[in-house]
């Protein structure tokens, strides 16, 4: 066993809960074997020059990358797009479908089980972001392919629930029945309120019926109102997950502010990229269906402006959390690890305790990408964030 050791020595250790200073982090055979002080370190012995290690990042709503969008791609696309973000330090993602047609959803599915059987490097399963919305809040999705769910959705999803690890479905409460709710709830799926102009009173339903996390908080939605509180003031008066795209574009830093205020305490906010196909590429543009999505000035829009997804990473919104928003350094890497971990039920991944996956992140002083690893095994990275 001894021989199998590695120790990672020269940085602060992010445990995925506190920070270890003066430590090594031993791995083997691609899990983690424990921490130790630096002086106890042996075999191999790979040297840190400052900054953190930390766990992989988890990224729960990955519409693209490398060049291809979920829609459409088979396992080799999609190990494509995992392989990008895992460069980009998002070691396990939710690869997830936009709104689309029937038949596009069960290709997706469909991929997304033949990934996880063969075993594709941080495929964690499969977000579906529609097509159960409101069209009165659908952003960038197409308004023509929105619909409520019927039996036969939900009899597809139940079966997917079964032969995937995690299934993630956002959905308005609009769009589905709160016996819907609790059926896919109670069958493990990850219920997931958004592109919704539902109120508090709605909202509250459809977490009671067995929702527990908010897609994008604050973008698509029902705002903050002071006597119609909203889909947003369900999210940060509940103990729901919210996900939130920490760009600096999505969400203002005073409503950030509050979020952080409103969530942090009970573990409950992470943050998402919402990427696209242009995802450690630097093309300018791409199409989503047939409608053409700019990339200028760090946005994705389409023609009219409309935000369509994000062009940023998690360590970029790492950074912005720690550098705009003064949050704690150990607060916000549980945002990007621990927290989403938690959303879907994964122990084994988010935290650097014996047994976990040895995928992690080095960043640097500056919290800049310096290297990642995955299962053990050192990539290289996409390009600095």
């Amino acid at each position: 066993m001894m021989r199998d050791l590695t120790h990672f020595t020269g940085a602060a250790i992010f445990d995925g809960t506190v920070m270890h200073h003066g430590a090594a982090l031993a791995v083997a055979r691609g899990r983690v074997a424990g921490i130790a002080p630096e002086d106890a370190a042996t075999g191999r012995v790979v040297h840190l020059a400052g900054g953190v290690l930390a766990p992989g990042l988890i990224d729960l709503q990955v519409n693209g990358g490398g060049g291809l969008m979920l829609g459409g791609a088979d396992v080799a696309g999609l190990a494509r797009i995992a392989a990008t973000h895992a460069r980009l330090g998002a070691t396990a993602i939710l690869p997830t479908l936009i709104t689309d047609t029937p038949e596009a959803t069960q290709h997706a599915i469909a991929a997304a089980i033949a990934a996880v059987v063969a075993g594709v490097p941080g495929v964690l399963g499969l977000h579906l972001e529609g097509p159960h919305l409101d069209p009165r809040r659908k952003g960038a999705h197409d308004a023509h392919l929105i619909r409520p769910m019927t039996d036969a959705d939900l009899a597809l999803y139940l079966d997917a629930a079964r032969a995937l690890p995690t299934l993630m479905i956002t959905l308005a409460p609009e769009a589905a029945s709160l016996d819907q709710i609790a059926a896919l709830a109670g069958a493990g799926v990850i219920v997931s309120l958004g592109h919704s102009d539902t109120g508090m009173e709605g909202a509250l339903a459809a977490i009671g019926a067995g929702a527990s996390a908010v897609t994008h908080l604050f973008n698509a939605m029902s705002p903050l109102g002071h006597r119609e509180p909203g889909l947003v003031g369900a999210a940060l008066d509940t103990d729901v997950f919210a996900g939130l795209i920490g760009d600096g574009v999505h969400v203002g830093a005073t409503a950030l502010r509050v979020a952080l205020v409103a969530k942090r305490g009970a573990g409950r906010l992470f943050l998402v990229s919402d990427a696209m196909a242009v995802a450690g590429t630097d093309a300018s543009e791409f199409t989503l269906g047939a409608r053409q999505i700019l990339r200028r000035d760090g946005r994705l829009t389409l023609g009219d402006g409309t935000l369509a997804g994000a062009d940023y990473d998690l360590a970029a919104g790492l950074r912005y959390l720690v550098e705009a928003m003064h949050l704690p350094l150990d607060h916000a890497l549980a945002m990007v690890t621990t927290v989403p971990a938690n959303v879907i039920g994964r122990d084994d991944i988010g935290h650097l305790r014996p047994g976990a996956r040895a995928d992690m992140v080095h960043l640097d002083a500056e919290l800049v990408l310096r290297q990642v690893w995955q299962a053990g095994a050192a990539l290289r990275p996409a390009h600095p964030s």
